[in-house]
């Protein structure tokens, strides 16, 4: 025989201030453990979003980033005929591009950070199609002229719509920003790949990596096998999204680290708050529990019952701590991509399957806390509390 539900609901009622304390700690180790999830799947994708199924980024072999990567010129002319390159009015739809980083202050704290700057080829907003300029216009090719991302035009000091700034060894105006539609690209600055080497003394025949269109995304693998056997060649080539994805993962990895142990540590205490909250209403309900004993409740309706009571606590706990950080989504934030060494901007993504797996820990740290007080609760001597009445 079940211990009806409203007997738990009433318990919960009358002893609001100590199930108040529990709610409060699941509550916080939710919103923390929520929080640093969203800062991950953020982070995740606003890099991933700056890839395209159509696009194929191409390197030097072993390279494991554009900063670390070097393609020439030969290089560039041999991959333009490479079957599965998409064309357009002007040739193949090929961009060689300089991708570097330059210390430019935070509008937030006044102090450096590393902005990249990538050096673009005339046709790259018809490689990358989800790119389009909202403000002003596209610079022009052989002009010191710059685009901005609207992440950077609000994050970077100096970087608005017809102003002059100082990168490398050249003055530049700032002739449009554009909308990279949330991508790690809108918080770059981009000018001419032909102006941006040189400017930071490095030749003009020179390139970190080259981003290609392609016919279609089953092309992919023709151009690979084209370029990679091709002895002229020592270059990887890489889809774009995955390109992406690969560089999201060693700082979602760490934020997720690090959160998970954060949350660790105050999942503890929250438990414990849970066992204080539920041992203090085994102590104060002995009498209450013989009696049901005597009246024919057996031992395992009683665990059920207290863990019923303990799991509604960490539930409305759940529920404070994913409303407390709903706030917190779409907010924008600033981190450093670890394997650029450069400062994206992005912001806290909570989906409705983050806000779930918050419940689903509070209802676990509740069922931690709920279980041995009930077990307590079901083997108290009968006969020993009756006495107490």
């Amino acid at each position: 025989m079940a211990i009806p539900l409203i007997y738990n609901f009433r318990s919960v009622k009358s002893r609001w201030t100590s199930a108040i304390v529990a709610v409060v700690g699941i509550g916080g180790t939710v919103g923390v453990f929520v929080a640093m999830l969203s800062l991950a799947r953020g982070f995740k994708a606003t890099l991933v979003s700056s890839g395209s199924e159509d696009n194929a980024i191409i390197m030097r072999a072993g390279a494991t980033s554009e900063m670390t990567g070097g393609v020439t010129i030969d290089t560039l002319k041999v991959i333009q005929d490479e079957p599965g390159i998409a064309r357009g009015a002007d040739g193949p739809l090929v961009t060689a591009e300089v991708v570097l980083v330059a210390p430019i202050p935070l509008i937030s704290t006044g102090t450096d950070a590393n902005v990249e700057v990538r050096g673009v080829s005339k046709n790259v907003l018809e490689i990358r199609k989800n790119i389009k300029i909202v403000e002003g216009r596209m610079f022009t090719p052989g002009l010191t002229e710059l685009v901005v991302g609207k992440n950077a035009t609000v994050s970077y000091a100096g970087l608005t719509l017809g102003n002059t700034i100082s990168l490398g060894s050249m003055r530049w105006k700032i002739v449009g920003i554009f909308d990279a539609g949330g991508s790690a690209f809108d918080s770059d600055v981009w000018g001419d790949a032909h102006l941006i080497g040189p400017a930071f003394n490095r030749p003009d025949i020179f390139f970190q990596s080259i981003t290609v269109h392609l016919t279609s995304p089953a092309a992919f693998q023709q151009l690979k096998d084209a370029a990679t056997t091709d002895p002229r060649l020592n270059v990887d080539v890489t889809r774009e999204i995955d390109y992406y994805s690969k560089q999201s993962r060693r700082l979602t990895t760490l934020i997720t680290v690090l959160g998970g142990l954060v949350a660790s540590v105050m999942a503890i205490g929250a438990v414990f708050g849970a066992l204080n909250t539920m041992y203090s209403a085994v102590a104060e309900r002995g009498r209450e529990i013989a009696t049901m004993r005597a009246l024919g409740f057996g031992g395992p309706s009683v665990v059920f019952s207290f863990v019923v009571e303990a799991l509604f606590i960490a539930f409305v706990g759940g529920l404070v701590g994913c409303i407390s950080v709903l706030p917190l989504n779409g907010l924008t934030t600033g981190a450093m991509n670890l394997q650029t060494f450069s400062h994206v901007a992005f912001a806290f993504r909570i989906t409705p399957e983050l806000l779930v797996k918050g419940l689903v820990f509070a209802l676990s740290m509740g069922l931690v806390g709920g279980f041995l007080p009930a077990l307590r609760a079901a083997t108290m001597p009968v006969a020993t509390a009756l006495r107490e009445l």
